[in-house]
């Protein structure tokens, strides 16, 4: 379905963001990785993908909370591939604190890398998907762009933000070619959430799967994380033309979280 396309995914090196370049990739899109990780694996995770699935690959290490890197990046996508046809804004990170003992530094760096950095790739990727009449922009989000949750304020912050940049940019985009959605998990077992995991284990004195059910059932309803590979999924259903007229949703795939 995407064959000729190229994708690109910010934090895809690993998680949500490695499992959807994964399923755009079996699509036929040609993938931009980007990410941190060690130079080695990263490059074989690259090359495998490639070869797995008979796409072009390549990979750009922007950090993404400085506008120069994003820049450069989205550049280089241009140059390698002729442009971005398929955006996802994954890149995200996260610290746990109460407002008033909330790191100031901390803040900023989660505002940046988790809101900013999708402006900034947006506002890159917009006139080459306007020039084609075609593009599909996705943002993960988080059920945390619905509802709050105490310690999280930077992360909620960022997420309630990053649906509102989606529904601004479906609107001025609605009369052509170009969509944009954003998908909001659960719980996904990621190495962000793994280590919530690791730190209740630790606090209450559990082994991991007792604190793995002891998170869940707090919050998700199914008592089951979502995967990477079902969040792949919804990724290529944005890109189908049966999406076409799926625009500015906030699409949460939480086990029920939400509806609580």
């Amino acid at each position: 379905m995407l064959s000729g396309k190229t994708a690109l995914v910010t934090g895809s090196t690993s998680g949500i963001g490695l499992g959807i370049a994964r399923s755009l990739a079996e699509q036929g899109a040609n993938i931009v990785f980007n990410g941190f990780g060690d130079a080695q694996q990263i490059e074989k995770l690259y090359t495998d993908t490639g070869a797995e699935f008979g796409v072009q690959t390549a990979y750009h290490n922007a950090d993404m909370s400085r506008p120069e890197e994003i820049e450069a990046m989205m550049a280089y996508a241009l140059e390698k591939f002729g442009g971005v046809d398929v955006l996802v804004n994954n890149a995200g990170i996260q610290h746990v604190a109460a407002i008033e003992d909330f790191p100031t530094e901390k803040w900023d760096a989660i505002i940046a890398i988790n809101l900013s950095s999708a402006f900034h790739t947006t506002r890159l990727a917009l006139p080459g998907m306007k020039q084609k009449n075609w593009g599909r922009i996705i943002n993960l989000a988080s059920v945390h762009g619905l509802v709050g949750s105490s310690q999280k304020s930077a992360y909620v912050a960022a997420k309630h933000g990053l649906v509102g940049l989606t529904k601004v940019t479906a609107l001025e985009t609605a009369q052509t070619g170009v969509t944009a959605n954003a998908i909001c998990p659960g719980f996904v077992l990621t190495p962000l959430v793994q280590k919530q995991v690791d730190d209740r284990a630790a606090r209450e004195g559990l082994d991991n799967d007792a604190a793995r059910k002891a998170l869940l059932s707090e919050k998700q309803p199914s008592g089951e994380f979502v995967t990477p590979e079902e969040l792949g999924a919804l990724a290529v259903f944005f890109c189908s033309p049966a999406a076409d007229q799926v625009r500015g949703v906030a699409w949460n795939m939480d086990g029920g979280w939400a509806a609580q």
